[in-house]
């Protein structure tokens, strides 16, 4: 195939994504599976694994349960298959201090030798896709890749993000949070608010008496972030909590009538560490 005829980008993630219904149906977006393991069983997220049944798995299971990132040759092998295809590809991943997926992904394309940037997404989910469909905006505007990934480094600057934890026993088998945290968590039916810094890190950030008022305070960040940034896109993602994300939607559309909203599940990969009835809001600033 002569280089004329190639596709300019594609673009690369992993499944901690959220794929909005945009992205699944653009040709030039593909998706690559974490690993979900149970005891001695391992899945891939999101294709021998529906919500329904991890979520099955974690309430009755007495095996641990961990996730891993795709290995370097899984990623080479869509590599060289994606550069007969188009010119370059731009990957978007989880952050790098959450999970080892971007070395996977940069070792897969150096054995692919494709002409590839990676972007740390500095986060995961709705933080992934926020990038990409600006990406995309940008691969509109004509701009070649390199300059795209860069200006995507700067936009993931803007990312604010307010995460309440649906089960801290999740969180902390899962490593993600000290023992000192989920005992005072777990005693004192406190409901922490984590956030990913700017260092794509999780921490804590605030601790809630009631889910109610937990609840409350997303909407006052969201409306906050609206009146003095001029927020204008907000992803509610819920982890089998539907009933409560559009409940957490019309709350502050009440107060914040021209926000747009979009609602989406996180990826199981995402649910194995947050447990369900996970609710985060999480947006860029312009």
């Amino acid at each position: 195939m002569s280089n004329m005829t190639l596709k300019k980008i594609a673009w690369v993630v992993d499944s901690t994504a959220y794929i909005n219904p945009h992205l699944k149906n653009h040709s030039d977006v593909y998706e690559i599976p974490l690993n979900i393991h149970f005891g001695q069983q391992q899945f891939v997220d999101g294709v021998d694994l529906t919500s329904e049944q991890l979520y099955e798995r974690i309430r009755n299971g007495k095996d641990p349960v961990k996730t891993s990132q795709p290995a370097a040759g899984e990623f080479a092998e869509i590599y060289t298959k994606l550069s007969k295809e188009y010119e370059s590809v731009i990957a978007i991943h989880v952050s790098n201090s959450l999970s080892g997926t971007i070395s996977s992904s940069m070792s897969g394309a150096e054995i692919a030798e494709v002409q590839m940037e990676c972007v740390d997404s500095l986060s995961l989910s709705a933080g992934i896709t926020g990038l990409v469909e600006k990406g995309l905006e940008l691969q509109a505007q004509g701009l070649p890749f390199d300059e795209i990934a860069s200006l995507l480094r700067k936009e993931v600057t803007k990312f604010r993000n307010y995460i309440l934890i649906g089960n801290l026993t999740q969180l902390y088998k899962g490593g993600r949070l000290s023992s000192a945290q989920f005992y005072l968590g777990s005693l004192l039916k406190i409901k922490p608010v984590i956030q990913i810094n700017n260092k794509g890190e999780l921490q804590e950030l605030d601790k809630v008496r009631s889910e109610k008022k937990a609840v409350q305070y997303l909407i006052n960040k969201v409306v906050e972030s609206a009146e003095q940034e001029g927020a204008k896109l907000v992803y509610i993602m819920h982890a089998n909590a539907l009933d409560k994300a559009e409940s957490l939607r019309d709350a502050i559309l009440l107060q914040s009538p021209n926000i747009k909203i979009e609602i989406g599940e996180i990826s199981t990969v995402l649910a194995v560490h947050a447990g369900e009835d996970t609710l985060a809001v999480l947006w860029y600033v312009p």
